[in-house]
């Protein structure tokens, strides 16, 4: 009887050996610039670029845009050029 409690309490772990009930496993961001082929970053197009700052004007990592390294050199340089060209702030007000 004992035996077929701590089973069922088991098979709840997913099998896994890192298996923590507090904390979800996150899916794996996809790259924006990957996913849609035809994307093309422009730093002239503020809208586009907006997404990759937060609204203190920081540029975003990849872990929150989810970009891949070279893409997220791409957005780096794109933020920058806009910025230069006073597209972009430098800083939210």
């Amino acid at each position: 009887m004992a035996d077929n409690k701590k089973n069922k309490r088991n098979n709840r772990n997913n099998n896994d050996s890192d298996y923590n009930p507090r904390f979800r496993k996150m899916r794996k961001k996809v790259c924006p610039l990957c996913a849609d082929k035809n994307l093309v970053l422009d730093y002239k197009n503020a809208e586009q670029i907006r997404k990759f700052v937060n609204d203190k004007g920081k540029i975003l990592p990849r872990r929150a845009t989810g970009a891949c390294a070279k893409h997220q050199r791409d957005i780096t340089l794109a933020v920058k050029r806009a910025r230069q060209i006073a597209v972009l702030p430098y800083t939210a007000e």
